[in-house]
């Protein structure tokens, strides 16, 4: 079919019109853009989790990029979040990994939450030559001869000895009993933590008592646990809106006692669910508490607040991932943008001061004494106490 002079003329104009939007304007360079992805549990009980991650690398990124961008070689790059809701499931963060690295071009990403979907997309990471910061407890996705998965959090093996020293030293616990989660990351929690508490005398009434995802009664549960009168509770791996529901219903079944966790809760659900009954309540933290706070952490809340409209604790842990990736690639140079074998490289070598916290800390990747290799954030671990509505800090201590 032949085509009449004015549809090739509009062709030819709409072809002109497409090519000056892809042109510099003004004569000035093209802005560079750094994709980072997020992918993670962004919907469902643990959604807390992944939208975290998502929130604080967006927050990051908007403190970067309103003054001009991240500078690496003299150069400065605008960054460009791609998040991804992997929904708690393994094969959809298999096909959200691949997505990011194959589709999106994306080299570096934050996420999963959790072990399932954490361990599903290790062999897409190395295929697809992309590193991801994982928030998981299977050490040996963090071990050789695997190499582009980051731990980024302090794991439950890692603050269960500090807490186990902390209850029996000094709040003289004599006697614990478990409620926990029944997923991986919860059995291994109850498991490695149970060990720990008899190792160092304090005795294990109960640990049998497990919740499905969902549960939102728990008075059936903690009716089996509060009458035998244990000197602490340990709730072990629960969802941020799980454990403010389970507090509740032990301290409405007459429960006086400690209660607390190995991982990061949210204070918001805590004080609408669990009021009162929070208080006491231990659990690890990040650079939250106000008292610890650098200048920097109070301008990343301040910038957090307004992007999500309130604050969580959570993302005083989560607020590293992405940070330490870009002091990395900072470190590595530009061609690391797309050569991840420069990014490990420099992994040993950085080490800078903490920007979250106001004390003076050596920031740098840690984990050679669990994995054998530099493959963790060394972010604190913060102990935190709930207080009258607010996350109070009990002490902070390096994780190794």
């Amino acid at each position: 079919m032949l085509m009449t002079r004015g549809v090739l003329r509009f062709m030819a104009i709409g072809l002109m019109f497409s090519l000056v939007l892809v042109l510099p304007v003004n004569g000035l360079a093209a802005e560079k853009e750094l994709k980072i992805g997020v992918l993670g549990v962004m919907s469902g009980p643990a959604a807390s989790w992944g939208l975290v991650n998502k929130y604080c690398a967006i927050a990051t990124a908007k403190m970067y990029n309103d003054k001009g961008g991240v500078e690496i070689d003299g150069e400065k790059y605008k960054i460009k979040i791609v998040a991804i809701d992997d929904k708690n499931d393994p094969k959809l963060a298999v096909s959200g990994a691949e997505r990011l690295i194959y589709q999106e071009g994306i080299k570096y990403i934050i996420g999963p939450n959790c072990d399932p979907t954490a361990t599903s997309v290790v062999p897409v990471m190395e295929a697809g030559g992309a590193m991801n910061t994982a928030y998981c407890f299977e050490k040996k996705i963090y071990s050789p001869p695997h190499s582009n998965t980051i731990l980024g959090m302090v794991a439950y093996f890692q603050v269960a000895p500090i807490m186990v020293s902390y209850l029996k030293n000094e709040r003289d616990v004599k006697s614990v009993s478990f409620i926990t989660w029944n997923v991986a990351e919860g059995l291994h929690t109850r498991d490695d933590t149970s060990k720990l508490c008899e190792e160092n005398g304090i005795k294990v009434l109960s640990r049998n008592v497990t919740f499905e995802p969902g549960t939102t009664d728990f008075f059936p549960h903690m009716s089996k646990i509060v009458p035998g009168k244990p000197d602490a509770i340990g709730i072990c791996n629960p969802p941020p809106a799980a454990a403010p529901l389970i507090i509740k219903a032990a301290r409405e079944l007459g429960y006086k006692g400690i209660m607390f966790t190995q991982n990061a809760m949210d204070i918001r659900p805590m004080n609408e669910i669990a009021g009162a009954y929070a208080n006491g309540f231990i659990s690890p933290g990040g650079a939250s508490t106000p008292a610890i706070r650098s200048q920097y952490m109070e301008d990343f809340v301040k910038v957090y607040k307004e992007v999500v409209g309130e604050w969580n604790d959570e993302a005083g842990t989560k607020v590293y991932a992405l940070e330490m990736y870009l002091a990395t690639l900072k470190l590595a140079g530009k061609a690391a943008l797309n050569d991840i074998n420069l990014f490990k490289a420099a992994m040993p070598k950085l080490a800078i001061d903490n920007p979250f916290l106001k004390e003076k800390k050596v920031l740098q990747f840690t984990g050679e004494k669990w994995f054998g290799q530099r493959s963790q954030i060394g972010l604190p671990i913060v102990m935190n106490e709930v207080r009258d509505g607010e996350f109070k800090a009990l002490f902070v201590q390096p994780v190794d």
